[in-house]
């Protein structure tokens, strides 16, 4: 089993969650509303694939408020970070073996 494809990260390659991965992956951390707006999902989406992704340890929410206001946000952690590069280089691996015909 040496095709590339096999290096791609289930919990990952769902659109919502990948969008999400790849969000998440510009920053230290994001405000969950910036993400939604971002990724151009409901907040129920949102918060039904962060929670995927937070269970497989890739994502670590954090609640807090500023002012009186709850806010929430969403980082990668360290295992995030990596599953993400090595499903985008497993995508970019993909695409890069296509024999030129």
């Amino acid at each position: 089993m040496s095709h590339p494809r096999h290096q791609i990260d289930d919990v990952i390659h769902s659109p919502v969650r990948f969008a999400v991965m790849a969000t998440l992956a510009a920053a230290d951390k994001a405000e969950f509303a910036y993400v939604r707006d971002t990724v151009e999902v409901t907040d129920s989406t949102l918060s039904k694939q962060v929670a995927t992704l937070e269970n497989a340890g890739y994502v670590q929410v954090t609640k807090g408020y500023v002012g009186k206001r709850p806010r929430t946000w969403l980082s990668l952690t360290k295992e995030g970070r990596a599953a993400f590069a090595a499903h985008c280089a497993a995508l970019r691996a993909i695409a890069d073996s296509v024999p030129t015909l």
